[in-house]
């Protein structure tokens, strides 16, 4: 039975940061954001957004009332928790309007998290062949203002119907997970903005790409060759690129030619939103189909990785129309709003955050669907618009 990614969608905030402007703001060189990191514009939440309203936007994008129908389970993929008790998949089943008989629950791991929740579903699947499973990986990356990790921020989310018989991707099923206890990203329970050794962390996601990758060949036996593309978990986009070189290295045969020029497309519209954490690896897998000329029968690799930390290298086989099953992103990134570095510092002040009061937010001005009103007797109040 084939299982695997059926269909996909993304969504983010409606405004959106230049950061070019913000370099100057800060007296940086533009080039150390759009080359040196690799970022040229970034997603910004107004108060209104959250992980709930951005995830269940994303879903709304793919589900039919025929779809809906066979799903079984919601699995939230996060580290922007809003609740340290309740699960944000409960609050998005309940936008989405989706069956009581269904199963929620949230998962953590950094950013690697969306790649275990695909993984359990596709068991999920596999058990129950009839059933779908909603995976949904969203999040808000948040390092503060005038941070070394600013320009790195982001938000967005990706959702994805895990089933057999997939449009998308058939997923194979030689996986390799690595894991340890590393210390190169954190966010304590008291704190909104987290924790880096950046080039602590860079070198880690590194090793544990090679490790994984290595062992994913001598397990399999295949080579570079067998690969149409590699995807990679991209907080930024240089850092893809910093995975691939360091398994290609000096090598410029075809084989590596053809895996840069696939890297550039998947690197397309992180570049335009930023940092999405458990959405990253999905969102740069979208552009790669979106930015390309794959073809049906492709393999692609999958490289997941979670601070703390966790890694994990798998495949999948592209199906036939597979470019049907996704939403238009870059039709849709032309459509915001561009907002001031003033405007963005504001918004970026103005979040709920670890607030313990009641406050009504004004949502006359959010697009998007989904919208959160406030906080009222310490519950978070969601509205459909």
């Amino acid at each position: 039975m084939r299982i695997g990614i059926d269909r996909m969608a993304f969504a983010t905030t409606n405004d959106y940061l230049d950061l070019v402007e913000l370099a100057k703001e800060r007296g940086v060189d533009p080039n150390k954001f759009t080359i040196g990191i690799g970022q040229d514009l970034q997603a910004v939440v107004p108060p209104t957004q959250d992980i709930v309203t951005l995830g269940a936007t994303a879903a709304k994008k793919l589900l039919t009332p025929e779809l809906e129908k066979n799903i079984s389970t919601v699995i939230v993929a996060t580290e922007s928790g809003i609740d340290n008790s309740k699960a944000s998949a409960i609050y998005i089943k309940h936008l989405l309007g989706l069956s009581d008989f269904t199963r929620t629950v949230e998962m953590k791991e950094a950013c690697y998290s969306a790649t275990a929740a695909i993984q359990f579903a596709k068991g999920v699947v596999a058990l129950n062949p009839q059933e779908t499973v909603l995976v949904i990986a969203a999040d808000i990356a948040r390092y503060g203002l005038n941070t070394p990790g600013e320009v790195t921020q982001g938000a967005g989310a990706v959702a994805m119907l895990i089933s057999r018989n997939p449009h998308i991707l058939t997923l194979e099923d030689t996986t390799v997970a690595y894991g340890k206890d590393i210390m190169d990203f954190w966010r304590p329970l008291y704190a909104t903005e987290a924790l880096v050794d950046g080039k602590y962390s860079t070198n880690v996601y590194i090793e544990f790409f090679l490790q994984t990758f290595t062992r994913y060949q001598q397990l399999t036996g295949r080579e570079l060759a067998d690969f149409a593309a590699l995807t990679f978990h991209m907080p930024f986009t240089k850092m893809g690129k910093k995975g691939l070189e360091g398994l290609l290295k000096d090598r410029n045969d075809e084989v590596a030619q053809r895996l840069r020029t696939q890297l550039t497309a998947s690197q397309l519209f992180s570049r335009q939103v930023g940092n999405l954490y458990t959405g990253s690896l999905y969102l740069s897998l979208m552009s790669l189909l979106q930015n390309s000329d794959l073809r049906a029968g492709s393999r692609i690799g999958l490289f997941s990785y979670g601070s703390g930390a966790e890694g994990e290298f798998y495949t999948g086989i592209l199906e036939d129309g597979y470019e049907h099953y996704m939403n238009n992103i870059q039709e849709e990134l032309k459509h915001r709003h561009q907002v001031s570095v003033a405007e963005y510092e504001k918004l970026f002040s103005s979040q709920l955050g670890m607030n313990d009061r009641d406050i009504e937010f004004d949502v006359t001005n959010d697009p998007l669907p989904f919208v959160l009103k406030g906080q009222k007797d310490h519950q978070r109040i969601y509205e459909a618009k």
